[in-house]
């Protein structure tokens, strides 16, 4: 019984709106999603920018111990070459000192045989001295032979004497010379273990450094992660509010992979760049979702009818500029005029702009050659494929082909309002310029994962 009541309810209230209340409180929700979905959209890239900006912070701090870790290691090497030479030269400065006590050990056994030479030859003389003279008379033939051999004797101890004088000055020389150099070898040790130990520290701090920089590392791929994840869930959210757009039955939306490959196929022509291109579609049209919520009513007058809610515009396209254009492009492709979607007017001027790229019919026909001439047939302003390519030819010959920001801003000032100096459309031009920046960093976040 209580079914039947509702299901009564629900009939007389789809009869008495004509089926209109229905759809109005379904948009009406949808509407109140997508803005809540915006809210949230912001708060999230509020905080995708502070964990770029920690990022940003957390890369200089890794930098900069990277720097610390690569200067001590600098030094270790430094500290490494000198403690290798300092135990050459002691292995050096060995060598010569047992060089040297061998020398010493031989000079001093020349000096105890030339003692032993001079010993002997004094012993002679003296001996020779003490002899009489009878005794000299009956063992020597005469005088003269005996002083000969004297003198001969005291000459030979006079050259022992010096022999010995200058093996003693050499024994003298290398006991000074190996004193010089164990004094070297002792500063040599002494310096190589200061160096030892000075690289000891070095290589203390630098395990300190390079703690701290793995620390610091894991804190960076941290909030890597946390920064990955809100992007993550910031795409989710813009293809949700991209799906809450409405669309009309018979136009296909592409997912934004398939709107950046389009528009990459268009940057292949016209040199346009990808982000821009898509920020001025999402701006005109959700990148297609939108295409209009109008229908022509009058094709004298130009007047318009809004699809849902039946409000109705007299200044629904321009009657002698735009119907026109439009009557025969919707002839071209088998469309009926009076039921293919076209944009309602704003608070000022025309409406009837068509399509994703949102041309209005007389500026379409200033393209539609060049478009059919590069597509091979003719264009079709409500296929997302055809309007992206007639958006990127009109934004290159408005100068947006420079790709600087300045020269994008006049270009998107240009497609809206057909000129750069108006301050009262800065706004659109200003927002499709961020709005790039967004899909730049979201088409390299969709690549690198």
């Amino acid at each position: 019984m209580i079914k039947k009541i509702i299901f009564i309810v629900f009939l007389f209230f789809f009869v008495l709106t004509g089926g209109t209340g229905l759809f109005a409180f379904a948009q009406t929700d949808a509407e109140k999603e997508k803005k809540e979905l915006e809210a949230e959209l912001r708060r999230y890239e509020l905080m995708i920018r502070d964990a770029s900006m920690s990022l940003t912070a957390t890369e200089a701090e890794k930098q900069t111990l990277q720097n610390k870790i690569d200067r001590l290691q600098g030094e270790i090497n430094v500290l490494s070459a000198q403690i290798q030479r300092s135990n050459v030269l002691i292995q050096t400065l060995g060598l010569k000192i047992a060089d040297t006590q061998g020398s010493i050990i031989t000079t001093t056994e020349k000096i105890e045989k030339s003692k032993e030479e001079l010993s002997e030859i004094l012993r002679t003389i003296n001996a020779e001295g003490r002899t009489s003279f009878l005794e000299v008379l009956l063992t020597e033939d005469n005088l003269s032979a005996l002083f000969v051999n004297l003198n001969s004797l005291e000459r030979l101890s006079g050259q022992t004497r010096d022999i010995l004088n200058e093996v003693k000055d050499l024994r003298r020389s290398l006991l000074g010379y190996k004193e010089n150099l164990e004094e070297d070898k002792a500063q040599t040790e002494r310096v190589a273990k200061i160096q030892e130990a000075q690289r000891a520290q070095e290589e203390a701090a630098r395990a300190e450094q390079q703690k701290l920089y793995g620390m610091t590392e894991a804190e960076y791929q941290k909030q890597l992660a946390e920064k990955e994840e809100l992007e993550r869930k910031a795409n989710e959210i813009r293809q949700r509010i991209f799906e809450l757009t409405g669309l009309p039955d018979d136009v296909k939306a592409p997912t934004f992979g398939e709107a950046y490959e389009i528009a990459k196929w268009v940057e292949g022509i016209t040199g346009i760049r990808p982000a821009f291109l898509l920020s001025i579609l999402q701006q005109e049209s959700a990148l297609g979702r939108n295409v209009g919520q109008c229908y022509i009513a009058d094709t004298s007058s130009g007047a318009s009818v809004h699809i849902h809610n039946g409000q109705t515009f007299s200044n629904g396209i321009h009657p002698t500029r735009d119907i026109p254009p439009f009557l025969v492009i919707t002839k071209e492709l088998g469309r009926d005029p009076l039921k293919t979607p076209v944009s309602c007017p704003m608070s000022f001027g025309y409406g009837g702009a068509m399509g994703p790229a949102q041309f209005i019919p007389s500026t379409w026909m200033l393209y539609r050659d060049r478009i059919a001439t590069i597509l091979g047939r003719p264009g079709n302003p409500w296929s997302i494929r055809d309007s992206f390519l007639a958006s990127g030819v009109l934004l290159t010959d408005s100068g947006a082909r420079l790709r600087t920001r300045d020269g994008e801003w006049r270009a998107a000032m240009i497609y809206f309002s057909g000129g750069t100096t108006n301050s009262q459309f800065f706004w659109y031009a200003n927002q499709v310029i961020d709005r790039a920046d967004q899909f730049e960093r979201d088409i390299d976040f969709m690549i690198q994962n």
